[in-house]
């Protein structure tokens, strides 16, 4: 199923490249990061269940600490620039942390793992991301809690939920359809540059709902993108970025890519606490990527493809062969 979903955003990015002259680069090195780190996921996670999310926090809260841009592109000024990136990558390395702390057995082991993921938290707070400080903190309880939930389908049906009304939020932004108070103090957070892009976004949607303006063209045919000295060419919001340079189509394979993650940590054998720690923190990814431009950076799609893929791995070493045991709830069992 995932090779199917990920095949058909990358054919579709070129049907709409073809139709109106775009560049769907971008977008297929973002499915090839994400399938990549899926896969590698998968095989670490299944020889090193603990050891390899364990790497892969710290290789995130390195990489955010030690190389602070993330990208050869202009420096944008807070909050375009890297926050996104920065936030994003922190939220996945909690992510793998916890993960890695559910799947060890030694409760030392597990106390300095979780210690690891609330310092990812204090390191956000330190670089100036509060955005990255609060998705931590989210995860991270979120993880606590995991542990007592006996039916995972409810917990992710949650998140699923709680990513649409992100989602949904974020639209009815751009779309001047909240109250005039509420919109003034968002235009304050979220500064009138993004907002003025996120017009620019959602108009082009309405123009071409079909096959968009084409991929890697928004940055050309935006007048606020234009008028911006300092401008990478992004609207800083992966579903309107989708709806306006792939039409509605695009948001559709964009929002069944997260629904497939989330089927996917719903089936997987892996520990309830496991999959519904991954579940917030891909989700938590993406709040962030609805206002901000996470998802432009490889480093962060092959991040998301990695945590997946170590969430749905099977650890030989707890597997026999021949001796698989569903470890899901038995509630979430019946319903499957």
């Amino acid at each position: 199923m995932g090779v199917v979903v990920l095949g058909a955003c990358a054919v579709w990015s070129l049907v709409t490249a073809a139709a109106h002259d775009g560049r769907p680069e971008g977008v297929l090195l973002a499915v090839l990061a994400v399938a990549a780190g899926y896969a590698a996921g998968r095989i670490c996670g299944s020889l090193l269940p603990v050891a390899a999310p364990c790497a892969g926090a710290l290789a995130g809260l390195g990489l955010t600490v030690g190389r602070p841009h993330l990208s050869a592109g202009p420096e944008i000024v807070a909050p375009l620039g890297q926050e996104g990136a920065t936030a994003a990558l922190l939220t996945l390395a909690a992510g793998a942390a916890c993960c890695a702390a559910w799947s060890a057995t030694a409760p030392a082991l597990r106390l300095a793992l979780r210690a690891l993921a609330a310092g990812t938290a204090v390191t956000a707070a330190a670089l100036g991301s509060v955005a990255g400080f609060l998705a931590c903190t989210a995860v991270l309880l979120c993880s606590l809690a995991a542990g007592r939930m006996r039916r995972r389908g409810l917990g992710l049906a949650g998140l699923a939920l709680s990513a649409a009304l992100v989602t949904g939020l974020t639209w009815a932004v751009a779309g001047n359809a909240m109250p005039d108070g509420l919109e003034v103090s968002l235009e304050g957070q979220l500064t009138q540059h993004r907002l003025g892009l996120w017009h620019d976004a959602l108009h082009m949607a309405r123009q071409e709902a079909g096959l968009g303006v084409g991929p890697g063209r928004f940055g050309e045919l935006s007048t606020t993108a234009t008028q911006t000295l300092l401008s990478d060419g992004k609207p800083h919001s992966a579903p309107l970025q989708q709806a306006a340079e792939q039409g509605l189509v695009g948001v559709a394979l964009l929002a069944t890519v997260f629904c497939w993650v989330l089927y996917a940590l719903w089936r997987t054998r892996r520990p309830t606490p496991v999959a519904l720690t991954a579940g917030a923190a891909l989700t938590a990814l993406a709040a962030i990527a609805c206002v901000g431009n996470a998802l432009s950076f490889t480093t962060v799609s092959a991040g998301a493809g990695l945590l997946a893929g170590l969430a749905t791995a099977r650890p030989f070493a707890q597997e026999p062969p021949g001796h698989e045991k569903d470890v899901r709830p038995r509630g979430d069992r019946l319903t499957s």
